[in-house]
């Protein structure tokens, strides 16, 4: 077994970082830069945030702005690294990190 760190990350489709698609930066820079273990991209079909609106996908009201989750792991000192280079493009409070064992 093996102690690692997992992090999940609280975005919107259509969410922009300096005029560029959010997920894909994010996306961009775990396994491009970092190389982590292992990413995967939720998308949800419902979901709401602190300012209460909701953001839901039927077929009488289709949306972009669904809810994404962005989940990854690897080991502290990566995840550490990461987050450090993912600050400031996420908003605060959008983002959980847990420790966990590899199996």
């Amino acid at each position: 077994m093996k102690e690692i760190a997992v992090v999940r990350i609280y975005i919107r489709e259509g969410d922009h970082s300096d005029g560029r698609d959010l997920m894909g930066r994010i996306f961009a820079i775990l396994h491009d830069q970092h190389k982590v273990h292992g990413v995967t991209v939720f998308r949800g079909i419902a979901g709401f945030g602190a300012h209460g609106e909701t953001h839901a996908a039927d077929l009488l009201h289709i949306t972009a702005h669904l809810p994404l989750i962005v989940e990854f792991f690897d080991a502290p000192e990566v995840v550490d690294a990461a987050l450090a280079e993912l600050q400031g493009l996420i908003p605060a409070g959008h983002t959980v990190r847990w420790s966990a064992l590899c199996l």
